[in-house]
């Protein structure tokens, strides 16, 4: 069961305005880097549903994180169905995220009350989205979509809110664009984890890179 409603969720989100995304079949990394970010003032964080037995690995983090991050809403990400949204509700997780809108997976994050942000990367599936109930959308690939892209919907749309993921990079240039451009957060992955940095374990880089992050979107 989710450790939080819908409500404080996105509460949460919109506070920090950045949803760190990660994945890592080793369980004791996973659980270090969640902890990183944590400590970096992050209070949103996207597990994604990359690898074999990742619901497993969910499941450890997520019982770390209601002992060692109290405040922290856990969602999971990369969910295509239905089933899979189920599966990691029911091992608590706190919202979902997935590269793509289905209106199953709407359904049964609707009925646990546990907010689902789809991958949508056309005005009119950001739409279908928000008559599913979905209250943020990912526009995703955002690299390949753009500012603008935002930009251009929010005109007719501007009470939407939504989450870009692929491509953000924590620097002032790249977060700057999107947020004039009107995203209501970001969903940073690669960026904010090198390789060189989880290899060698250097947790202190990932929270001082996420503080780094979170000071230039308050900006």
């Amino acid at each position: 069961m989710a450790r939080f409603d819908k409500i404080a969720v996105m509460q949460k989100i919109g506070a920090t305005r950045m949803v760190p995304v990660f994945y890592h079949k080793d369980v004791e990394i996973a659980k270090q880097v969640v902890k990183a970010c944590y400590d970096g003032g992050v209070r949103a964080f996207e597990f994604t549903n990359r690898g074999d037995f990742a619901h497993e690995v969910f499941a450890q983090v997520r019982k770390f994180a209601n002992e060692e991050c109290p405040e922290l809403a856990l969602g999971v990400g990369s969910v295509v169905d239905a089933p899979t949204a189920s599966l990691f509700m029911q091992l608590g997780a706190d919202f979902v995220v997935g590269p793509l809108f289905n209106p199953d997976v709407a359904k049964v994050c609707n009925r646990r009350g546990v907010p689902y942000t789809p991958g949508c990367g056309s005005v009119s599936e950001v739409g279908f989205a928000q008559e599913a109930g979905c209250d943020l959308i990912k526009v995703f690939p955002g690299d390949v979509l753009g500012p603008k892209f935002v930009k251009g919907l929010l005109a007719p749309m501007p009470w939407s809110k939504l989450m870009v993921t692929g491509g953000v990079e924590p620097t002032e240039e790249n977060l700057s664009a999107w947020f004039s451009a009107g995203v209501y957060c970001v969903g940073m992955g690669s960026k904010l984890f090198p390789k060189d940095k989880v290899a060698s374990q250097d947790w202190n880089y990932i929270t001082e890179k996420c503080k780094e992050s979170l000071k230039l979107i308050g900006k």
